[in-house]
């Protein structure tokens, strides 16, 4: 469609109440820009619309009380709020399926129900990590011989802190044409304290190998738990000891789940755009998937686990956030009921009614795993009796006797 839209709004975000949509949403709001997040989700939406972040967003609460006080912020279920803005911003992820292959057709229907709503005079900004070449395939479905203004600007922030680092972290803006280029360019200066311009090629692997360099350190760091598990050595001393004064090791991370909405996903993108021949980032995913099982095989190794109750803390992806999306704390709890071993769950964010209190899992269970690195657990005191499995080392390793 290539007439003038109405402009009522700066930004229509598609898929504005998620993660990626939401905060981005709230940024530029808060720099007094005229928002609309379109989404499906009425329950989200009607908490949105009533001043309360449907997830952990830190710093988010005084700024959505603001917006929506001040008319900049503005929630609809309607699509044709997408015609009456000049950014469209497509805040909607690229799945994978169960074959670890990603469903780029299931983006691109998305993207062709809304063709209707999409104007020549806007600049259509897709956000989220997609597959390669999925930029060029959104212009061949809207029609090549027109001139559409698509740009490729990939969020790259840390869940639960993209209110502060959307204005601290630099901005890759990428765009199938110059003007595409610097109009979203003008765009996100006004939250990004700088610009980097890029081919959309470009801007596509730097997302993707962001993600999967993360994803293999963290299988780096989770191997050498294991080696040294095995060797019957602390590993967070040996860490210690590496990284002490020894700049070359001071970015070796601490073992740990890691897990979540991107890091696998996108690994195993990239791994497809590959032909799966990306031998690291297979590695990387047997071994960051295959801890659940390592824990569990030594935990039967010392205790008869039918007989065991064991409790599990942490059950979102990561720390202090209350996402549950691809956590391996699942894994880990269905191998060791598998195992025949009771089991409890609980976590400090997530909301869930077969979850106990860190105090009640602490009383009932021989050997407590901690999952995520909640900044509750630390220093938390064990009672000596009980087996610990901190991946973190987080938790206080003297272990004395306390009445819980």
């Amino acid at each position: 469609m290539s007439r003038k839209a109405n402009k009522v709004f700066n930004i229509t975000i598609i898929g504005g109440l998620g993660h990626v949509g939401l905060p981005l949403g709230l940024s530029f709001a808060n720099k007094g820009l005229k928002v609309c997040l379109y989404d499906l989700n009425k329950e989200v939406a009607d908490q949105v619309k009533n001043a309360v972040m449907p997830f952990i967003e830190y710093d988010a609460d005084p700024i959505l009380k603001k917006v929506l006080k001040n008319g900049c912020l503005q929630i609809s279920l309607d699509p044709t709020v997408i015609s009456s803005a000049h950014y469209v911003v497509i805040a909607l992820g690229t799945p994978i399926d169960k074959y670890l292959n990603p469903e780029t057709r299931l983006f691109l229907n998305v993207i062709e129900s809304f063709k209707k709503y999409f104007h020549l005079d806007q600049t259509l900004i897709v956000r989220s990590t997609v597959y390669p070449h999925t930029c060029q395939q959104i212009l061949k479905l809207l029609g090549e011989n027109k001139e559409w203004r698509i740009a490729y600007c990939p969020e790259r922030i840390v869940q639960g802190y993209s209110i502060r680092e959307l204005v601290e972290l630099p901005q890759i803006v990428s765009g199938l044409s110059q003007e595409a280029v610097e109009d979203a360019a003008k765009l996100f200066s006004i939250l990004s304290p700088k610009i980097i311009k890029t081919s959309v090629g470009e801007a596509e692997l730097t997302k993707l190998f962001s993600n999967a360099w993360r994803y293999i350190q963290f299988s780096i760091t989770n191997q050498f738990y294991m080696i040294a598990q095995n060797f019957g050595v602390d590993y967070d001393r040996v860490r210690q000891a590496m990284m002490e004064g020894y700049g070359r090791a001071a970015t070796l991370p601490t073992p740990g789940f890691a897990a979540g909405p991107c890091l696998l996903k996108d690994t195993m993108q990239l791994s497809a755009f590959c032909g799966n021949e990306f031998i690291l980032g297979h590695a990387a995913m047997m071994i960051n998937e295959g801890l659940p099982n390592f824990i569990v095989k030594n935990l039967s190794k010392k205790h008869q686990l039918n007989k065991t109750r064991v409790g599990i803390l942490g059950m979102t992806f990561k720390a202090d956030i209350d996402d549950v999306r691809d956590s391996l704390s699942f894994k880990l709890g269905k191998i060791l009921r598998f195992q025949g071993a009771t089991v409890y769950y609980s976590d400090e964010y997530a909301k869930n009614s077969d979850f106990v209190s860190k105090e009640e899992l602490i009383r009932n269970s021989d050997v407590v795993i901690v999952a995520v690195a909640h900044s509750a657990y630390r220093g938390l005191v064990i009672p000596e009796r009980i087996d610990i499995v901190d991946l973190w080392g987080i938790i206080n390793k003297t272990k004395v006797t306390t009445k819980i």
